[in-house]
Order: structure tokens, then C-alpha cells, then sequence
């Protein structure tokens, strides 16, 4: 009689790990880039790839599917806010939030300041509300409208909202990558921010002195008036924009996020109370404005690019992206669950003696994580999970390690086209991912001064039992 008892399945080699994500990464690459297919397409490809990968170990169909749908549920907060996003935008177009913001803005910013200025708020933003992608979705839309009205290029506009959005996704104590960050290295939270603020303030400020130059190169050109006046006057002539009224719902988004309420609930009563503003204080009528929280549709401004800008948001406009995101989601899930990313990693951390060799794996690591499974939150447990023991025989701070996580995991995520965020920026701004990538100066350069800063010595803290 046969052994009846089921076998365990195996842990992949180095080799087979190598060439799995090898042919990933290149069938995305080559299969979007130079033949032009459907990334879902590609990445149903890659499923099909990694699941008969994982089969050949020793996985059954019902184990495969039980690895994607964990990875799957650990990422169900980040699906939530997917869908409460598309609702935010719209509610806030129709709440005439939105056309308040472009309306005084446009009488604020001049061309020569517009990208560090705003570069500065995306970063307030996004600080106080914990999140990039809300910031991206609410004063990142502004900004593309201010200045595409100024005349400035907007893959730089959008590499300039990018930066300040992703600021404070990294250094705000409720941004969830933050606290994930932060619980998955073992560390405190503040000593997790404190240790960030090492690298990230100088690349902060490098990046804005940046800004600052290039903004001297549009600040001499003339700007269209003309068009600027057509746009308030086409604003003023649509919506009510009394800002102590149609600010409420932002204010409310981000008293909320200070006091620290959950992202779900903070954007739900923002969406409420700006669907009670469209229609009270608007005059919008309640089934339009209930129907735009599915699928907006362009406004009748008499202007174009302006009704185009008014007419985003919607649960619908976030269908592209959101399955986008729950397939590359449930490919990090075989990926990670069946082994194949420690495999392929581990033999490179034993190798690492040096610990700016060691911190500037852990970032490549973070970044190879983002490419493979498509966004952050795995990519941080992971590789928290993978190096940890290393640290911790440099004699290194959790926090160390935390901090260079987040500077291979959440800085890169919106820099790589099928990432959730990545998928987000473009869907939201209107604007691809390889065209604001070169311009996300701050996004790229705190890796750079991370690593430099390693191989100097600067800002590597050592536990804290170590001090008296």
C-alpha cells in the first residue's frame, strides 16, 4: 500500500528563485515596454509562472490559493482606501473643495515658486493626514491644475507632488508604512521617526534647493493671465467657493488623521460631509452627486482641461488600478509564502560584513520587494523579518533597520509602474510613472545619502541599552 501521508513542500534553491524572479521582471518589463501588452495581462502571465514554480515544490492548487489569498487579506486596509479615495476625489470635486483650492491658489503661486511651495505643502499634507495617496488624490490634483495653468511641464509637477506626498507617508507617526515599519523591526515608533530624520531631512532639503533652481527657469517667462482669469472666472461662475464652507471636508480629513483615527472612518466622514456640502450649499442635486461616488463625470465649465480635471474621481476610476494592485498583490503573495524571496536573499545577507554593505542591501531588498510583489506592505515585513538578525549582530538599532526599510520599501513604491502606488499616482494625476519618475528627486536621492551616510559612520544609532 502506498504512503498516503501528504509531503511538505520543498524550500526553493538560490538558482530556481533567481531565474523565477528573473523571468518576472522580464516579462513585465519586456512585455509592456517593448511589446506593449496589457500589464494585467502580464501579470496573469507572471501568476500562471510562479504558480506552476510553486507546484513544481510541492504546492497544491488549494495551498497556491491559500498564498495568495493571505497576502490578500494582510493588504485589505490598503484595498479599503483604494475604494474610499476614488469616493474623496469626487465628493470633493462636487463639494467644490477642489475648485476653492485651485481658485486661491492660482491667485497665490507665481511660477518661480510653484514647485518648491508646493513641493512644501504636499509635504504638510501629507504629514498630518498620514497618507500620500490621499494628499496625491486631493492638493496633488490641485497642483496638475495650477500648473498645467503655469505652463510647466507636468511630469516635473508631478514629480514635485510626489516628493512632498511621500515625505510624511514616511515620517508621520499615523502613516500606516510608518507604524508597520516601525512594529515589523521590533523598534518604538519615535525612535523609528527620530532615526529617519538622519537622512531624510537633508535629502529633504537638498531636494527643495532643487526645486528652487528649476523654478528659477520658469520664473522670468510670462504667465498666461489670460487663461489663469478664465479659469477663476469659470470656477467662480460654477461654484460657491466660500473657503470656511468648502474647506470643511479637508479640514475634517486632516483633524481626524491627527487625532488618529482610522484612515477608513477619517475618509468616510470627510466623504459625508462633503456629499452634505454639494448638495446643501452647492445646490448639486442628491442622485448626481450619489451617482459621481461611482463615476464622476466631466464638469461644463467651458473649458476643457478644467471639466477633464472636475470630472475625476469615482469609485470606477480606481477599477484599472485596484485590479491591477489585487493581482500583483497575490503574486508577492507566492513569491513571499512559498519561499522564493528568502531564498534568493539570503545568501546575499550572509555575505554582507560591512554596515553600509548591509544597509544598502536592506534598501535594494525593499526595492527588489516593490518590483516583485507590487507594493510596500509586504516588502516591509519581509524584509524587516529577513535582516533583523543581522543588525542585530552589527550591534545596530532596530530603528536602523526600520529606517532603511522604508527607504527601500516605501520611497521606491511610487517610482515602479505596477505598484499600488505607483498605479495610484498615474491613474490620479494623469501623468505615467516613467515620466515623473526622473523628476521624484527626494524619492531616489535618500537612498544615495543613506547609503553615504553609512559608509561615514553619520547617524547609525546602536541600541539603546547600550547608553546609560
Amino acid at each position: 500500500m502506498s504512503d498516503i501521508t501528504p509531503t511538505l513542500p520543498r524550500t526553493p534553491k538560490f538558482l530556481q528563485s533567481f531565474v523565477c524572479f528573473s523571468v518576472v521582471v522580464a516579462t513585465i518589463a519586456g512585455g509592456l515596454f517593448g511589446l506593449g501588452i496589457s500589464l494585467h495581462t502580464l501579470m496573469f502571465l507572471c501568476l500562471l509562472w510562479m504558480g506552476l514554480n510553486a507546484f513544481s515544490l510541492g504546492y497544491g492548487y488549494l495551498q497556491i490559493r491559500e498564498l495568495m489569498t493571505s497576502s490578500l487579506a494582510r493588504a485589505m486596509p490598503a484595498i479599503y482606501i483604494f475604494i474610499l479615495i476614488g469616493m474623496v476625489i469626487s465628493s470633493f470635486m462636487h463639494s467644490g473643495t477642489i475648485a476653492t483650492l485651485m481658485y486661491y491658489g492660482l491667485s497665490w503661486l507665481n511660477p518661480g515658486s510653484f514647485l518648491a511651495v508646493g513641493m512644501l505643502l504636499c509635504a504638510l499634507m501629507s504629514v498630518a493626514t498620514g497618507t500620500s495617496w490621499g494628499t496625491v488624490g486631493t492638493l496633488g490634483v490641485v497642483l496638475i491644475g495650477i500648473g498645467s495653468a503655469m505652463n510647466i511641464p507636468l511630469p516635473l509637477v508631478a514629480g514635485m507632488i510626489v516628493c512632498g506626498a511621500t515625505f510624511g507617508d514616511k515620517m508621520s507617526p499615523i502613516s500606516d508604512t510608518t507604524n508597520l515599519a516601525a512594529m515589523s523591526a521590533g523598534t518604538d515608533l519615535y525612535r523609528h521617526i527620530y532615526a529617519m530624520l538622519f537622512t531624510t531631512i537633508p535629502t529633504f532639503i537638498l531636494t527643495l534647493v532643487i526645486f528652487l533652481i528649476i523654478g528659477f527657469s520658469y520664473g522670468d517667462q510670462n504667465l498666461n493671465l489670460d487663461e489663469v482669469n478664465a479659469i477663476q472666472s469659470a470656477l467662480a461662475n460654477n461654484y460657491s467657493l466660500t473657503p470656511l464652507i468648502t474647506l470643511m471636508p479637508l479640514i475634517l480629513l486632516a483633524i481626524l488623521s491627527i487625532r488618529k483615527v482610522p484612515a477608513e472612518v477619517t475618509m468616510s466622514c470627510s466623504i459625508v460631509l462633503a456629499v452634505l456640502i454639494a448638495i446643501f450649499y452647492q445646490g448639486a442635486s442628491l442622485i448626481s452627486v450619489l451617482n459621481a461616488l461611482w463615476e464622476n463625470t466631466p464638469e461644463s465649465t467651458g473649458i476643457q482641461n478644467l471639466d477633464a480635471l472636475l470630472g475625476r474621481g469615482g469609485i470606477s476610476s480606481m477599477s484599472w488600478t485596484l485590479l491591477l494592485a489585487l493581482m500583483a498583490i497575490a503574486l508577492g503573495g507566492i513569491l513571499h509564502g512559498a519561499g522564493f524571496l528568502s531564498a534568493l536573499l539570503a545568501g546575499i545577507i550572509a555575505r554582507v560584513k560591512r554596515t553600509a554593505t548591509l544597509i544598502a542591501t536592506t534598501i535594494l531588498s525593499g526595492f527588489l520587494g516593490n518590483i516583485a510583489m507590487g507594493e510596500a506592505y509586504i516588502s516591509i515585513i519581509l524584509s524587516c523579518q529577513l535582516f533583523k538578525p543581522k543588525y542585530e549582530q552589527q550591534n545596530l538599532d532596530s530603528a536602523i533597520l526600520s529606517r532603511s526599510v522604508e527607504e527601500g520599501s516605501t520611497m521606491t513604491t511610487g517610482l515602479i509602474p505596477w505598484t499600488t502606488a505607483g498605479a495610484f499616482y498615474t491613474a490620479t494625476l494623469g501623468v505615467d510613472v516613467l515620466s515623473y519618475a526622473p523628476y521624484a528627486f527626494f524619492n531616489y536621492l535618500n537612498a544615495l545619502i543613506a547609503v553615504a551616510m553609512a559608509v561615514f559612520g553619520i547617524g547609525l544609532l546602536k541600541p539603546k541599552a547600550n547608553y546609560p
